[in-house]
Formats: structure tokens, sequence, C-alpha cells
């Protein structure tokens, strides 16, 4: 983890603490008024939105610097494992022309790799515990094929879907932790703040940055929750879509 070196005696602004704490991907800029809606996982997956590389502002208490970078940081990793998961679909309903509709729905397509394989081939989404895979069985088994090659980037895909879905999760278990310490805290942080200020100017330029570092923390915590929440509804239809093939 970085660990912040700052010099709590500087009389302005530094540039890096007045860049914007959630930097906009490329796509980001005209989404601001719709960035902060929460979507379901049967959502338009065009229109789901990104928050950006969250990059929080110093406050020069090295204990407080260390908790906001350490929420930032699991924060971009659940980002980045959402953000992959949405790819995997994307690409599975692709490959299969399944994706007319633009969801983060499964069923669909499962249904539609089993119906066209099913000559040869006896296709099935199998779930243990927090991973699913799509399991294929050859129907004639003395067949030594390779499996055709949009099979097997749809076994692929689903392994990525699984993985990235599972770990969105579990970075959500962390940032829950970690976001629920710093807004539980903010009149403990703030009494550090103050402490740590050798003038009344440099006191205010750091309040103001933990009051901008809390107010990204809330912000990251609605889009936190709601990744968390589509990767658990992925899992849960993964769940029922094992179950009606059993």
């Amino acid at each position: 983890m970085l660990r912040f070196l700052c010099c709590c005696f500087s009389s302005g602004d530094s540039a890096d603490e007045r860049q914007p704490l959630l930097h906009p991907g490329p796509s980001d800029l005209n989404e601001a008024g719709s960035a902060r809606q929460s979507r379901s996982a049967h959502s338009d997956v065009q229109t789901v939105k990104r928050i950006g590389r969250l990059v929080m502002r110093r406050v020069c208490v090295p204990e407080l610097d260390q908790r906001f970078s350490d929420m930032a940081e699991t924060f971009n990793e659940q980002h980045e494992r959402y953000e992959a998961m949405v790819r995997n679909i994307r690409n599975l309903r692709q490959s299969y022309s399944c994706n007319h509709n633009d969801t983060l729905a499964l069923t669909e397509c499962v249904g539609m790799i089993r119906d066209e394989h099913e000559a040869k081939y006896r296709v099935s989404l199998q779930i243990k515990g927090y991973e699913f895979s799509l399991n294929v069985v050859r129907v004639d088994e003395s067949d030594e094929e390779p499996l055709p090659p949009h099979l097997q980037f749809a076994q692929n895909e689903v392994k990525g879907i699984s993985a990235s879905a599972k770990a969105t999760i579990s970075k959500g278990t962390t940032l829950q932790e970690l976001i629920g310490w710093l807004l539980r805290s903010k009149d403990q942080m703030a009494e550090q703040v103050k402490g740590a200020a050798a003038t009344y100017q440099e006191h205010g330029r750091l309040s103001e940055n933990l009051e901008e570092n809390l107010k990204e923390v809330r912000r990251a915590k609605e889009f936190a929750l709601g990744y968390r929440q589509r990767a658990g509804e992925v899992f849960t239809e993964a769940a029922q879509i094992a179950g009606a093939y059993l």
C-alpha cells in the first residue's frame, strides 16, 4: 500500500489536492447526471455508468491518509473487476448473437449455446460454492475432435464472469468495513486533522480536504453496494440456470 509523505506547512494547495477525487474515464464526461443511479443486473449493459478511479486528498495525518488510500485502492480494484464481469458477459452474448436486449442476463445465452451444440455436446452450467463454469460433455465419447473455437471461447468467458463476480463481492465486503469506519469516525478525524495543522490557514485547507474525501467516500459507497448487488444477482441467476439443468 502506498504510504503518504506530506508536509503540513505549505501555505497553498498542492497540485494533486486541487485535482478532482474521482478522475473520470473517457466515457464519464457526459454521464454525471445519471451516474449515481443504481441499476439491477438486468439493466442496459451499454449504459452501465463508470465512476472512474478514486483518488483521495491528503489530510497530513499518516494513519488517516493510509486509511483513505486503502479504501480508494480497494474500491478501484472492485470497480475494475466489476467492469471485467460486464465485458465478459457482453462478449459471451455477442459471440452467440443473444445480445439484442443488452442486459447482464445469462439465461437466454446459455440456452442458445446449449441448443446450438446439442447434436454433439451436452452443455450445462455448473455451480460450486462461489464459482460456476460451462460444462461440456461429448455425446459420442469416442469423438476426439477439439471443441469448436466459439464454444471454447464461451467456456473462457463464463470462467471470467465467475471469477470477476466473485472478486466483486469479496471486495465489496472489505469495502463495507473500510467505508464504515471512515464514516463513523468523522468527528474523531476532524480532531486529528486539527491537531496536525500548524496554522489556521493550514487547518482550513486540511479540513476541506477531509470533507471532500468523506464526500467521495459516500459516493463510492453507493457504487460499491451497486456493484456487489449486481454481482450477487449474476450468481443467483447462475444457480437458477444450473438447477434447471439438473
